[in-house]
This record gives structure tokens, sequence and C-alpha cells, in this order.
């Protein structure tokens, strides 16, 4: 028996190569957890389409909002206007894409305003503390226990025949307290970070503290509140201008199409159904995305809420 006979251990082994794998991100799990999620999907592909169907159809539709047909007066859908007329001869299609619009800009705006003004003003309060949290949390309590639907509609008669921005600006007012109460108590805790506090000691500003430190550390809980605070802009819009205190004519929303077309709802029923069913497949669409992205970027809610359902299924 030979040398390497005797010895076959010593013989060396082929071992074939593994490529290594790239690691996948954050950003790709989050994209892979929302992609699972076949409610949030089709919330994403409504919207989508919302948004095509609002500021691109008006491009292409042979009718304007403002436009008057004196031969179609409360004329059902047809295929000349897809949704019927008003009673003065208006394309209710044409004025449903113009109220979709309004109700899509304002709630999105709406919403970034209030999560940006909530974020400011919870990291200042809970990065400083003392007299800068005790009054900052005193005006978020004083404006807390303000009725907020009686304010804006009080102060809209002021703003009337102005521009619609500054009804975003009144809905923004109201709508960020109990957000910048949560960003408060995260900053409490992210401020005794090892990271913040090294940052401190190297002689950091405060602002560049709470810019690069502070806030980038809660955006997933930014980007959440963003996505859910669409839907209930949309709807405080929408009543706002359903009572006359939003949006006025001659322009239009769905909340003032709502309101034209209830008196009509049992007798020509496209002028109410149409603007009615577009604000509920809106709503439903962005919370339904909003809550996509809500358990993909945090899947410990996702698996508490279904333990939740589970739990009363059982009860």
């Amino acid at each position: 028996m030979t040398a390497t006979e005797s010895s076959p251990s010593t013989a060396p082994v082929a071992v074939p190569e593994v490529p290594p794998g790239r690691p996948a991100g954050r950003g790709r799990l989050v994209l892979r957890r929302l992609r699972r999620n076949r409610l949030g999907m089709a919330g994403a592909v409504v919207i989508v389409l919302l948004f095509l169907g609002a500021f691109v159809s008006p491009l292409l539709y042979p009718w304007d909002y403002r436009t008057q047909d004196d031969l179609a007066l409360l004329m059902p859908p047809s295929p000349e206007h897809w949704f019927g007329t008003t009673k003065l001869g208006e394309d209710l299609f044409a004025q449903c894409m113009r109220g979709l619009q309004k109700s899509l800009l304002i709630g999105l705006l709406v919403a970034v305003i209030s999560t940006a003004v909530a974020s400011v003003v919870g990291a200042l309060a809970g990065y400083f503390g003392g007299v800068t949290d005790r009054a900052l949390m005193w005006v978020v309590d004083l404006l807390l226990v303000l009725p907020s639907f009686l304010v804006v509609a009080i102060l809209s008669p002021a703003f009337r025949g102005k521009s619609w921005l500054l009804l975003v600006l009144m809905l923004s007012a109201f709508g960020w307290m109990i957000m910048s109460r949560i960003v408060r108590g995260m900053t409490l805790t992210l401020r005794e970070r090892e990271y913040v506090l090294a940052a401190k000691f190297m002689g950091m500003p405060a602002w560049q503290i709470i810019a690069k430190h502070i806030i980038p550390n809660m955006a997933s809980l930014l980007i959440i509140d963003v996505t859910i605070g669409v839907g209930v802009a949309i709807l405080a819009e929408t009543s706002l201008s359903f009572f006359g205190f939003g949006i006025q004519p001659p322009d239009v929303s769905l909340g003032t199409l709502i309101a034209s077309g209830t008196e009509s709802a049992l007798t020509f029923n496209w002028l109410f159904s149409f603007p009615s069913g577009l604000l509920i497949v809106t709503v439903l669409a962005v919370n339904f995305f909003g809550d996509a992205v809500r358990d993909a970027l945090d899947p410990s809610a996702g698996r508490a809420k279904a333990a939740g359902r589970k739990n009363g299924a059982r009860r």
C-alpha cells in the first residue's frame, strides 16, 4: 500500500463554491412584505388608477366640468356622458374627476403637512424637555380640546372665494397634535441612545441632531402616519364641503357633489351614487394601503392584529 493510499483523509476535497448571497436590505424586506399583502396591493393599484383618472382623463374627455349641455338635462349615464348629467346639463363624470382631484390633493397635502409639524413639535419637546416641553405640550392640549370642525366651519366664511390652499392650512392646523405626543415619547427614548450622546459630545448643534439622528429613526412611524392621514383628511374635507364650509362654487369637490345629489338620491340616483361611490372607494383604498404599509414596516403590529382576530373568533 502506498503512502497516498494509506492516508486518504489528507487528499484535497473539492468544495463547491457557494456564491455569497447579498443580504436583503430593509427596503427590500419592506417591499417583499408589502407585495404579499393582497389588500394593500389592490389598494395601491386603485389609488394609482384614481390619480390617473383624476388628472389624465380631463385631458382626454370631451366635456369640461363647467360646460353645460342644454340638450341633455338630467340624462342618465350614456356613452356620451359616462356618469350622466345634472339638472343644468353639466357632465357628472367631469365634475367627479374635478372633485377627486381636489380630494386627493387636499388629503395628501394635509397628511404631509400635519406629519411634518407633528414630527418637529414632538421632537423639539422630547429633546429639550423642561420649559420647551411644557410650553409645546400646553399648546397641544389646548388644540386637542378645541372642536376642530366647529372652528374651521366658523373661520371658513372669512376665506370664501379665496384659494383652496387655505382649507389645507386650516385642516392641517388641527391634524398633528396626537402624533406629536407619540413623537415626543419616542424622542425621550432616542435622546438617550449612544449615537445621540456621541453627537452631543462632538458639539453637533441640537437642530442637526434632531434632523440627522432623531427624526430619521422614527421614519417608519411617520410614513405610516402620512398614509393613514390621507384618508382622514379626505373625509374631513368632504364633510366640510358637504355642509358648505369647504370647497366653494363654482369649483366642486366630492363633498359638494354628494350634497347636491342627496335630494335626488331616490329619483335621479346617479347624481348621488357616483360621487359617494368614488369617495368610498378612495377612502377604502387609502386605508388598505396604509394598513399594508404599517404591517410591512412593523411586522409585529400585523402579528398582534392577527392574534387579536383569532382570540376574538375563539370567544
